[in-house]
Protein backbone atom coordinates (compact mmCIF):
# COMPACT_ATOMS: atom_id res chain seq x y z
CA UNK A 1 0.00 0.00 0.00
CA UNK A 2 1.40 3.42 -0.96
CA UNK A 3 1.25 6.47 1.30
CA UNK A 4 -1.39 7.95 -1.04
CA UNK A 5 -3.65 5.03 -0.13
CA UNK A 6 -2.89 4.97 3.57
CA UNK A 7 -3.43 8.49 4.86
CA UNK A 8 -5.57 11.57 4.60
CA UNK A 9 -4.12 15.02 4.00
CA UNK A 10 -5.67 17.63 6.29
CA UNK A 11 -5.57 21.34 5.50
CA UNK A 12 -6.72 24.06 7.90
CA UNK A 13 -8.07 27.29 6.39
CA UNK A 14 -8.06 30.24 8.78
CA UNK A 15 -10.88 32.54 7.63
CA UNK A 16 -10.18 36.19 8.44
CA UNK A 17 -13.02 37.66 6.35
CA UNK A 18 -15.18 38.38 9.42
CA UNK A 19 -18.31 37.12 7.68
CA UNK A 20 -18.05 39.59 4.80
CA UNK A 21 -18.90 38.33 1.28
CA UNK A 22 -15.77 37.41 -0.63
CA UNK A 23 -14.39 35.23 -3.42
CA UNK A 24 -11.20 34.35 -1.56
CA UNK A 25 -12.56 31.46 0.48
CA UNK A 26 -14.27 29.90 -2.55
CA UNK A 27 -11.02 30.08 -4.50
CA UNK A 28 -8.96 28.52 -1.70
CA UNK A 29 -11.45 25.65 -1.39
CA UNK A 30 -11.45 25.02 -5.13
CA UNK A 31 -7.66 25.10 -5.34
CA UNK A 32 -7.34 22.52 -2.54
CA UNK A 33 -10.00 20.26 -4.09
CA UNK A 34 -8.48 20.47 -7.58
CA UNK A 35 -4.98 19.83 -6.23
CA UNK A 36 -6.18 16.78 -4.31
CA UNK A 37 -7.87 15.35 -7.40
CA UNK A 38 -4.79 15.93 -9.56
CA UNK A 39 -2.50 14.34 -6.98
CA UNK A 40 -5.00 11.53 -6.35
CA UNK A 41 -4.96 12.28 -2.64
CA UNK A 42 -7.65 12.04 -0.01
CA UNK A 43 -7.60 15.71 0.99
CA UNK A 44 -9.87 17.16 3.66
CA UNK A 45 -10.01 20.78 4.74
CA UNK A 46 -11.58 22.47 7.74
CA UNK A 47 -12.38 26.16 8.08
CA UNK A 48 -11.91 28.26 11.20
CA UNK A 49 -13.76 31.56 11.69
CA UNK A 50 -11.02 33.42 13.52
CA UNK A 51 -12.47 36.92 13.81
CA UNK A 52 -16.12 36.20 14.60
CA UNK A 53 -15.88 32.97 16.60
CA UNK A 54 -12.26 33.02 17.81
CA UNK A 55 -11.77 29.63 16.16
CA UNK A 56 -8.24 28.39 15.50
CA UNK A 57 -6.93 24.98 14.44
CA UNK A 58 -4.80 22.66 16.53
CA UNK A 59 -1.43 21.24 15.47
CA UNK A 60 -2.85 18.05 13.93
CA UNK A 61 -3.19 19.47 10.39
CA UNK A 62 -0.61 18.90 7.67
CA UNK A 63 -0.63 22.52 6.46
CA UNK A 64 -2.35 25.86 7.04
CA UNK A 65 -3.62 28.65 4.78
CA UNK A 66 -4.54 31.96 6.43
CA UNK A 67 -6.79 34.16 4.30
CA UNK A 68 -7.09 37.80 3.45
CA UNK A 69 -9.70 39.95 5.11
CA UNK A 70 -11.21 43.40 5.50
CA UNK A 71 -10.18 46.34 7.63
CA UNK A 72 -7.00 47.66 9.16
CA UNK A 73 -4.19 45.32 10.26
CA UNK A 74 -3.26 47.99 12.82
CA UNK A 75 -6.53 48.67 14.63
CA UNK A 76 -7.00 45.15 16.04
CA UNK A 77 -3.89 45.04 18.23
CA UNK A 78 -4.81 43.35 21.50
CA UNK A 79 -8.24 42.20 20.30
CA UNK A 80 -9.47 38.81 21.47
CA UNK A 81 -9.34 37.30 18.01
CA UNK A 82 -5.78 38.52 17.41
CA UNK A 83 -4.69 37.04 20.72
CA UNK A 84 -6.20 33.71 19.67
CA UNK A 85 -4.59 33.99 16.23
CA UNK A 86 -1.10 34.63 17.54
CA UNK A 87 -1.47 31.92 20.18
CA UNK A 88 -2.20 29.53 17.30
CA UNK A 89 0.85 30.82 15.41
CA UNK A 90 3.02 30.33 18.48
CA UNK A 91 1.76 26.76 18.81
CA UNK A 92 2.90 26.05 15.24
CA UNK A 93 6.29 27.63 15.95
CA UNK A 94 6.71 25.48 19.04
CA UNK A 95 5.67 22.37 17.12
CA UNK A 96 8.22 23.08 14.38
CA UNK A 97 10.99 23.62 16.89
CA UNK A 98 10.50 20.12 18.27
CA UNK A 99 9.34 18.15 15.24
CA UNK A 100 11.36 16.04 12.87
CA UNK A 101 11.71 17.50 9.38
CA UNK A 102 8.93 15.38 7.91
CA UNK A 103 6.47 16.50 10.59
CA UNK A 104 6.97 20.26 10.40
CA UNK A 105 3.93 22.40 9.60
CA UNK A 106 3.83 24.86 6.70
CA UNK A 107 1.79 28.08 6.78
CA UNK A 108 0.79 30.38 3.91
CA UNK A 109 -0.29 33.93 4.87
CA UNK A 110 -2.38 35.86 2.33
CA UNK A 111 -2.84 39.66 2.22
CA UNK A 112 -4.36 40.68 5.59
CA UNK A 113 -2.74 37.66 7.24
CA UNK A 114 0.56 38.65 5.62
CA UNK A 115 0.29 42.15 7.09
CA UNK A 116 -0.43 40.70 10.54
CA UNK A 117 2.56 38.37 10.30
CA UNK A 118 4.85 41.22 9.20
CA UNK A 119 3.68 43.33 12.14
CA UNK A 120 3.99 40.43 14.57
CA UNK A 121 7.52 39.50 13.50
CA UNK A 122 8.56 43.17 13.11
CA UNK A 123 10.06 42.56 9.69
CA UNK A 124 8.83 45.85 8.21
CA UNK A 125 6.62 48.88 8.69
CA UNK A 126 2.92 48.15 8.20
CA UNK A 127 1.14 51.39 7.30
CA UNK A 128 -1.76 52.85 5.36
CA UNK A 129 -1.27 53.55 1.68
CA UNK A 130 -1.89 57.02 0.30
CA UNK A 131 -4.52 55.48 -1.97
CA UNK A 132 -6.10 52.06 -2.44
CA UNK A 133 -4.27 49.59 -4.65
CA UNK A 134 -6.83 47.60 -6.58
CA UNK A 135 -6.39 45.70 -9.81
CA UNK A 136 -4.21 43.26 -11.71
CA UNK A 137 -0.58 44.32 -11.38
CA UNK A 138 2.90 42.98 -12.18
CA UNK A 139 4.82 41.53 -9.23
CA UNK A 140 8.60 41.74 -9.51
CA UNK A 141 10.80 39.01 -8.08
CA UNK A 142 13.96 39.82 -6.18
CA UNK A 143 17.01 37.55 -6.34
CA UNK A 144 15.72 35.28 -3.57
CA UNK A 145 12.38 35.08 -5.35
CA UNK A 146 14.07 33.60 -8.39
CA UNK A 147 15.03 30.59 -6.28
CA UNK A 148 11.77 30.36 -4.32
CA UNK A 149 9.85 27.11 -4.78
CA UNK A 150 6.54 28.94 -4.30
CA UNK A 151 7.24 30.85 -7.53
CA UNK A 152 8.31 27.81 -9.52
CA UNK A 153 6.96 28.08 -13.07
CA UNK A 154 6.24 31.83 -12.87
CA UNK A 155 7.72 34.50 -15.10
CA UNK A 156 9.33 37.70 -13.86
CA UNK A 157 7.32 39.77 -13.52
CA UNK A 158 4.21 37.73 -12.95
CA UNK A 159 0.70 39.16 -12.53
CA UNK A 160 -1.59 39.00 -9.53
CA UNK A 161 -4.68 40.59 -8.01
CA UNK A 162 -3.83 43.33 -5.54
CA UNK A 163 -6.52 44.73 -3.26
CA UNK A 164 -5.35 46.69 -0.23
CA UNK A 165 -5.37 49.95 1.66
CA UNK A 166 -2.27 49.02 3.66
CA UNK A 167 1.28 48.04 2.82
CA UNK A 168 4.57 46.73 4.17
CA UNK A 169 7.58 48.98 3.56
CA UNK A 170 10.98 49.69 5.16
CA UNK A 171 11.93 46.03 5.64
CA UNK A 172 13.97 45.18 8.72
CA UNK A 173 16.78 43.22 7.09
CA UNK A 174 18.51 42.44 10.38
CA UNK A 175 15.34 40.90 11.78
CA UNK A 176 14.78 38.91 8.58
CA UNK A 177 18.31 37.50 8.69
CA UNK A 178 17.81 36.59 12.35
CA UNK A 179 14.66 34.65 11.45
CA UNK A 180 16.15 33.06 8.36
CA UNK A 181 13.76 35.12 6.26
CA UNK A 182 13.98 36.54 2.75
CA UNK A 183 12.16 39.19 0.75
CA UNK A 184 10.92 37.49 -2.40
CA UNK A 185 9.06 40.14 -4.38
CA UNK A 186 8.13 43.82 -4.50
CA UNK A 187 5.40 45.83 -6.21
CA UNK A 188 5.59 47.43 -9.63
CA UNK A 189 7.82 50.39 -10.35
CA UNK A 190 5.96 53.70 -10.10
CA UNK A 191 8.44 56.34 -11.32
CA UNK A 192 5.76 59.05 -11.34
CA UNK A 193 5.29 58.93 -7.55
CA UNK A 194 7.94 59.39 -4.82
CA UNK A 195 6.91 56.37 -2.76
CA UNK A 196 8.89 53.33 -1.67
CA UNK A 197 7.91 50.11 -3.43
CA UNK A 198 6.03 47.84 -1.06
CA UNK A 199 7.11 44.32 -0.14
CA UNK A 200 4.83 41.80 -1.86
CA UNK A 201 6.12 38.44 -0.62
CA UNK A 202 8.31 37.20 2.23
CA UNK A 203 9.60 33.82 3.28
CA UNK A 204 9.66 34.24 7.05
CA UNK A 205 11.47 30.94 7.63
CA UNK A 206 11.69 27.50 6.05
CA UNK A 207 8.03 26.77 6.80
CA UNK A 208 6.20 30.13 6.94
CA UNK A 209 5.66 32.20 3.80
CA UNK A 210 3.30 35.04 2.86
CA UNK A 211 2.12 37.18 -0.04
CA UNK A 212 0.67 40.67 0.02
CA UNK A 213 -1.22 39.94 -3.21
CA UNK A 214 -3.96 37.34 -3.71
CA UNK A 215 -2.52 34.17 -5.28
CA UNK A 216 -5.90 32.47 -4.89
CA UNK A 217 -7.78 34.97 -7.07
CA UNK A 218 -9.27 33.48 -10.24
CA UNK A 219 -10.66 35.14 -13.34
CA UNK A 220 -14.24 34.01 -12.68
CA UNK A 221 -14.40 35.43 -9.17
CA UNK A 222 -12.61 38.64 -10.06
CA UNK A 223 -14.84 39.17 -13.09
CA UNK A 224 -17.97 38.63 -10.99
CA UNK A 225 -16.61 41.11 -8.47
CA UNK A 226 -15.88 43.77 -11.09
CA UNK A 227 -19.23 43.28 -12.82
CA UNK A 228 -21.14 44.10 -9.65
CA UNK A 229 -22.63 47.51 -10.25
CA UNK A 230 -21.41 48.95 -6.94
CA UNK A 231 -17.84 47.75 -7.53
CA UNK A 232 -17.86 48.85 -11.14
CA UNK A 233 -18.92 52.34 -10.17
CA UNK A 234 -16.40 52.39 -7.32
CA UNK A 235 -13.53 51.52 -9.65
CA UNK A 236 -14.67 54.03 -12.27
CA UNK A 237 -15.09 56.75 -9.66
CA UNK A 238 -11.62 56.26 -8.20
CA UNK A 239 -9.64 55.09 -11.23
CA UNK A 240 -11.66 55.89 -14.36
CA UNK A 241 -13.59 53.77 -16.85
CA UNK A 242 -10.45 52.95 -18.84
CA UNK A 243 -8.98 51.31 -15.73
CA UNK A 244 -12.10 49.22 -15.19
CA UNK A 245 -12.12 48.11 -18.84
CA UNK A 246 -8.41 47.27 -18.68
CA UNK A 247 -8.91 45.12 -15.59
CA UNK A 248 -11.78 43.20 -17.19
CA UNK A 249 -9.68 42.66 -20.31
CA UNK A 250 -6.64 41.42 -18.36
CA UNK A 251 -8.76 38.78 -16.67
CA UNK A 252 -9.15 37.07 -20.05
CA UNK A 253 -5.36 36.69 -20.46
CA UNK A 254 -4.42 33.12 -19.43
CA UNK A 255 -0.82 34.19 -18.80
CA UNK A 256 -1.77 36.71 -16.12
CA UNK A 257 -3.75 35.95 -12.98
CA UNK A 258 -4.81 32.46 -14.05
CA UNK A 259 -1.16 31.51 -14.47
CA UNK A 260 -0.48 32.74 -10.93
CA UNK A 261 -3.64 31.00 -9.66
CA UNK A 262 -2.53 27.67 -11.11
CA UNK A 263 1.00 27.83 -9.71
CA UNK A 264 1.48 29.50 -6.31
CA UNK A 265 -0.95 27.69 -4.01
CA UNK A 266 -0.43 24.33 -5.76
CA UNK A 267 3.34 24.88 -5.32
CA UNK A 268 2.77 25.56 -1.63
CA UNK A 269 0.69 22.40 -1.22
CA UNK A 270 3.19 20.29 -3.17
CA UNK A 271 6.12 21.53 -1.11
CA UNK A 272 4.30 21.14 2.22
CA UNK A 273 3.10 17.62 1.48
CA UNK A 274 6.45 16.66 -0.02
CA UNK A 275 8.14 17.39 3.28
CA UNK A 276 5.36 15.70 5.22
CA UNK A 277 5.80 12.38 3.42
CA UNK A 278 9.54 12.50 2.79
CA UNK A 279 10.57 10.52 5.86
Amino acid sequence: MSWQDSRKIRVAILDLYEGQPNQGMRCIRELINTWGEMQQLDVRYEEFDVRQKLETPDTSFDMYISSGGPGSPLDTVGSDWEKAYFQWLQSIEQWNEQAETADKKHVLFICHSFQLACRHYEVGLVCKRKSTSFGVFPIHMLEDGQEEILFDGLRDPFYAVDSRDYQVIQPNHDRLREMGGKILAIEKMRPHVPYERAVMAIRFNDHFIGTQFHPEADAIGMSMYLQREDKKQQVIEHHGEAKWSSMVEQLQDPEKIMWTYSHIIPNFLNYAIGETVSA
